[in-house]
């Protein structure tokens, strides 16, 4: 497969949607899916990996951030880049919130897709974190007058591993095939390696729970293959017969 070059930042269009994540390969299991329904409905996504992975036990950095533009070929993503922050020391700070909020104001993403807030891997709630407060700063005109202000509409947050009632999911079914392919591009972590092949499930055994976990949330939205989402407003419904999931 030819794999496209994505744009660089200072030749990014406006975003209609922007997935933040702490490592690459997390927004591929997390909303990949959705992410590939956008582009297919014509609206123009990206994707924005905030480390390079370098403190995992498998890959090195440069061959991280390789896979992900493959991924995010097959994801049809029209922006995608690293922001090399301090892997496994992830933090919010004043000097990476306003890293984060430069990109925020230079993409103008409407929607920004965010890790859920709790999770075992602190760089993912570390990335929540900072984020939501990167994107509430780029609003504020008065933080830096190089670039103008600019703030999402809407933030969610991918719930996919997150013990919690989703918002809202999404039918991914026609995309989970290439979602998955999105998710092996990256060969260093899912392929056969020695390096820490005790601590890794087999390329079969990851589809088989990945598969699962979609088809929970896709059952509850009567579809076969689903991605969940938490948001932290009320959702507003202005007709009560266009509702989408049935009762019976």
């Amino acid at each position: 497969m030819f794999y496209p070059p994505l744009l660089d930042l200072d030749n990014a269009p406006a975003l209609d949607a922007l997935a933040v994540a702490a490592h690459p390969d997390d927004i591929e299991q997390t909303c990949g899916g959705t992410l590939l329904r956008m582009a297919e409905q014509g609206y123009v996504t990206g994707a924005l990996d905030l480390t390079a992975g370098e403190m995992g036990t498998r890959g090195t950095p440069e061959l991280r951030m390789e896979e992900a533009r493959r991924a995010a070929a097959l994801l049809r993503l029209s922006f995608r880049e690293n922001l090399q922050m301090p892997d496994a020391r992830l933090e919010n700070n004043i000097a990476l919130r306003l890293t984060l909020m430069g990109v925020i104001r230079r993409l103008q993403p409407k929607v920004l897709i965010l890790p859920y807030w709790e999770a075992r891997h602190p760089d993912h709630y570390a990335a929540s974190i900072l984020g939501f407060e990167a994107a509430y700063l780029a609003g504020l005109a008065k933080m830096d007058d190089q670039s103008p202000p600019h703030r999402p509409f809407k933030v969610v947050y991918a719930s996919q591993y997150a013990p919690v009632t989703p918002s809202f999911v999404v039918d991914i079914t026609p995309y989970f095939d290439r979602r998955m392919e999105s998710l092996f591009a990256y060969e260093s972590q899912y392929g056969k390696a020695e390096a820490g092949a005790h601590l890794f499930p087999d390329k079969d055994e990851i589809i088989d729970r990945l598969r699962s976990i979609a088809r929970y949330y896709g059952n509850l939205i009567g579809a076969k293959y689903g991605e969940p989402f938490v948001q932290k407003e009320m959702m507003r419904v202005d007709d009560l017969v266009q509702m989408g999931v049935r009762t019976f």
